[in-house]
């Protein structure tokens, strides 16, 4: 199993909208590719919670049988498609890749 987890932290304006507003738009475009491969063992996407203390606004948590099914959910068409509008609002990201 390979464990994929990617945070991002937004702008805070990009796109013609606030940070929140491109928090939601993203998390939206990243859940309807939970289902792009059938390696996807496990794939959620959490927001940073009002009030508590985060560096990073936007965290996606999956799992893949192996780096054959991550290649191929990064090269899937629809997940390549967001990639633009992901550039365009994010400030940093982290990403973390490690075998379990």
């Amino acid at each position: 199993m390979l464990r994929h987890i990617v945070m991002w932290k937004l702008k805070e304006q990009a796109e013609g909208a606030g940070r929140e507003d491109n928090v939601a738009r993203a998390k939206a475009l990243l859940m309807a590719c939970a289902r792009l491969d059938p390696g996807i063992v496990h794939f959620e996407v959490g927001t940073a919670q009002a009030g508590l203390e985060c560096t990073y606004d936007l965290v996606l948590d999956s799992t893949f049988t192996d780096r054959a099914a991550l290649l191929a959910y990064q090269n899937h068409p629809q997940h390549v498609a967001i990639k633009p509008f992901m550039k365009a609002v994010v400030e940093a990201r982290q990403c973390m890749d490690y075998e379990t």
